[in-house]
C-alpha cells in the first residue's frame, strides 16, 4: 500500500495513552476487589447505585463496567494501526508484518489460555477472557488495515449481521432461545469448542461482533494520526459516537435486539462502541486539543505497560499480593484498634491498588516497557 496523507506519523497521541491507562486503572481497581469492597459498605440509596456502574450487568442492559471491555479493544485497534503506520515510514510492509502479528496474536492466545488455568487452579481449556479474544480480532483487523474506511466499516456491520443471524435462526434443541441465558447458539457454541458453558453467561464466539470494536479501534487511530485538523478529529469522533448510540439503543428501544454485554448482541456493540467514541472525543479535546496533560502521568504510567500489569494483577495480584498486603493493612487495623471489617477490606484493597500503579509508575521511571 502507499503511503498517503492519511496515514501521517505525527507525535504521540497522548489521549490514547491516557485512556489506555485509565482502562488499566479501572481493571486493576477491579482485581484489587476496589468496587467489592464499597459494595460491601452498605452506603445509602444513590451511592450504591454509582457502585453498582462498577458490575457487569447482569443481563439485558447497560452499565459503565460494561464499556471497559469495547474500550480495551478500541485502544488495541488505535495502537496496532499507528504501530503499523510508523512500520510504514521505516518500509515494512504489510506482509512483511504479518509474522510479528501472528506471533503476537500466538502469545495473546497463550496468555489467555493461561490466566483461565490460573483462575481454574488446574489446566483447562477456556476461551472467554479478553486476551484469548483480542488475539483473534487483532488478526482480523490486521487483514482489513489496508483497506478503505468503507470496506472497513461494512466489513464490521457483516460481521454483526451474521452474528445476529447465528443467535435468531441456528436453532439446536436446548440452545433455541436467541437472547435467553445459558440457551442461545453462543452457548451451544462453547459446548462444541470447549464442552462446557459459562455460568455467569460469558460466550467464546463473543469474538466475531467485538471484533467489530478491534476494527473501529483501529480506524479511529487512523483519524488521530490523520492530517485532519484537531477539531474536526473531535467532531467527526462525536458525530459518529452519537451514531452509534441511536443505532445501539434504537434497536433496543424497538425490540428488535436488546443490549446484552454477556453475549455481545450487536444493539451492545453499537452502543457501547458509541460510548467510547464520545469518552475518545473527550480525553482527545481534553489532552491533546487544549494541551491539559499535568496530571496525564498518572494513568500514562499504566497505559504504557498495559498488557504486562493485566497479566500481573490477573495472577501475582490475585493470588498472593492481595492477601499479602491486607495482612499487614486492614487485617492489622482491625486487629489493633478494633476498626470494623467492610471499611478495613476498602482500605487494603486501596493500598493495593496503590501498589499496582506503584509498580507502573517504577517501571516508567527505569523506561521498562514489557512488549508482546
Amino acid at each position: 500500500m502507499k503511503y498517503t496523507d492519511h496515514m501521517v506519523v505525527q507525535e504521540r497521541v497522548i489521549s490514547l495513552d491516557v485512556m489506555r491507562g485509565m482502562i488499566m486503572l479501572f481493571l486493576c481497581a477491579e482485581s484489587c476487589l476496589v468496587f467489592t469492597a464499597l459494595n460491601n459498605l452498605g452506603l445509602p440509596g444513590p451511592a450504591m447505585l454509582m457502585i453498582a456502574q462498577f458490575f457487569h450487568h447482569p443481563w439485558h442492559g447497560l452499565r459503565f463496567w460494561d464499556l471497559v471491555q469495547p474500550a480495551f479493544m478500541f485502544m488495541a485497534g488505535a495502537a496496532l494501526y499507528i504501530s503499523y503506520s510508523r512500520k510504514l515510514v521505516q518500509g515494512i510492509t504489510l506482509t512483511a508484518n504479518l509474522r510479528h502479528i501472528l506471533i503476537r496474536s500466538f502469545k495473546l492466545l497463550l496468555f489467555g489460555l493461561g490466566l483461565h488455568c490460573i483462575y481454574a487452579g488446574k489446566p483447562v481449556w477456556e476461551l472467554w477472557n479478553v486476551l484469548t479474544q483480542l488475539a483473534f480480532t487483532t488478526i482480523i483487523t490486521y487483514l482489513l488495515i489496508n483497506k478503505s474506511i468503507t470496506f472497513q466499516v461494512l466489513f464490521s456491520v457483516v460481521l454483526l449481521i451474521g452474528a445476529e443471524l447465528m443467535y435468531r435462526y441456528i436453532k439446536i434443541p436446548g440452545f433455541d432461545q436467541s437472547f435467553v441465558e445459558h440457551h442461545n447458539f453462543g452457548a451451544y457454541m462453547d459446548t462444541v469448542l470447549m464442552g462446557k458453558i459459562n455460568p455467569d453467561g460469558w460466550v467464546a464466539i463473543n469474538l466475531i461482533p467485538t471484533a467489530a470494536h478491534t476494527i473501529w479501534g483501529s480506524l479511529s487511530g487512523r483519524l488521530l494520526v490523520s492530517n485532519q485538523s484537531q477539531y474536526s478529529k473531535v467532531k467527526l469522533l462525536l458525530l459518529t459516537g452519537f451514531l452509534l448510540l441511536l443505532i445501539g439503543f434504537g434497536l433496543d428501544i424497538s425490540g428488535i435486539t436488546p443490549i446484552i454485554k454477556r453475549i455481545s448482541t450487536s444493539s451492545f456493540v453499537f452502543a457501547s462502541g458509541g460510548w467510547v467514541l464520545i469518552i475518545m472525543a473527550a480525553v482527545y479535546w481534553i489532552a491533546d486539543l487544549k494541551k491539559n496533560i499535568k496530571y496525564a502521568w498518572v494513568f500514562s504510567v499504566m497505559g504504557m505497560n498495559a498488557i504486562f500489569i493485566y497479566i500481573f494483577f490477573e495472577t501475582v495480584g490475585m493470588q498472593w499480593l492481595n492477601g499479602a498486603v491486607a495482612i499487614f493493612t486492614g487485617k492489622m487495623l482491625q486487629l489493633i484498634f478494633g476498626f470494623p471489617e467492610h471499611p478495613m477490606a476498602l482500605c487494603s484493597s486501596l493500598a493495593v491498588w496503590f501498589a499496582e500503579w506503584w509498580l507502573c509508575y517504577w517501571l516508567y521511571r527505569k523506561k521498562i516497557f514489557f512488549k508482546i
